[in-house]
């Protein structure tokens, strides 16, 4: 071979493999998703525990679990939770999920913070965060009820969160809208209680009534919201704040306090999942609390299973 081929080839291989570590690099400065992801999230090695050796069917009745509840916490006491998944480990986080017995309600939009301007709800920031997951195709677990429903926003009537400009039933039934056109199967959900969301809605299927115990007792507070998502033909899913919502206000739930408020709302037949706020393993080390969790669970269990779709 002539020595200047010789040299050429040379060259070219060196080339070659400087190149190639460089191309993979900016690839990874590239990619559309962070590696964790974002803080309300929990980490997927968290999130993402091996599915058990034999596969679990959802018990029956409806689902019941907390906010941000890993994927190794669904089993024989929650089976239902709230997640905020990044798009490429939706699939698998459902996957995982399903495999547990657990069905969850999904916040495709994420942190507040991502869809604001000037410190206000922006409905094309929120479309944005959204269409995220336009390519992800989890359509099976939506057909098969794992996904209880899209979790549109959260407490949109707080002027707080929102610049002091709360966030109005028109704009969220147009949040219900797009997300009807992106997936027609899936239920849309806002965590709000019925009696702030109009008589008209026709993409938003359901309202969310979080108790504390400043909001009057468990017994009234179930029936004025069930009323309330009754004449608007919405659904329904209820919860605790364990975490703030004990006597006094601002306290963490007792035991006692779990069992008696979680069983009166569970004494409705009509919502169609029971989620807390939230998960703290902290919390749940304590024996007489995991044992209020179990009886909710039984009598959660013991409910008709029913879709959180409106007019469901």
């Amino acid at each position: 071979m002539a020595p200047s081929l010789t040299l050429s080839l040379g060259i070219a291989r060196l080339r070659a493999v400087l190149v190639a570590p460089l191309m993979l690099a900016l690839a990874a400065c590239e990619s559309s998703e962070p590696f964790n992801p974002e803080s309300s999230t929990p980490p997927v090695p968290e999130g993402m525990a091996a599915a058990p050796t034999v596969a679990s069917a959802f018990a029956g009745g409806i689902p019941f679990g907390y906010f941000r509840q890993p994927t190794s916490e669904f089993g024989p006491r929650f089976n239902g939770a709230h997640r905020n998944i990044a798009p490429y480990a939706l699939v698998k986080e459902l996957a995982a999920i399903k495999a547990r017995g657990g069905k969850v309600v999904l916040m495709f939009a994420g942190n507040e913070r991502h869809y604001k301007e000037g410190g206000h709800f922006s409905l094309t920031k929120w479309k944005a965060r959204v269409n995220r997951f336009k390519g992800v195709n989890f359509g099976p677990y939506v057909n098969d009820g794992t996904v209880i429903g899209h979790y549109l926003i959260d407490e949109p009537n707080d002027p707080f969160n929102w610049g002091g400009k709360p966030v109005t039933p028109a704009v969220m039934e147009e949040m219900a809208k797009y997300s009807k056109q992106l997936w027609p199967n899936m239920p849309t959900v806002v965590r709000v209680e019925p009696s702030y969301l109009s008589s008209n809605h026709h993409y938003l299927d359901a309202a969310w009534a979080q108790y504390l115990s400043r909001k009057g007792t468990a017994g009234d507070f179930i029936k004025k919201n069930v009323a309330a998502a009754q004449q608007r033909g919405l659904g329904l899913i209820v919860g605790l704040n364990v975490l703030y919502g004990g006597t006094p206000n601002g306290t963490r739930m007792t035991a006692s306090e779990v069992e008696s408020w979680g069983s009166t709302l569970l004494g409705s037949t009509y919502p169609c999942a029971f989620i807390s706020w939230q998960y703290n393993s902290g919390y749940l080390s304590s024996s007489g609390i995991l044992s209020a969790m179990s009886a909710l669970r039984r009598k959660a269990e013991s409910r008709g299973t029913k879709s959180c779709r409106s007019g469901a």
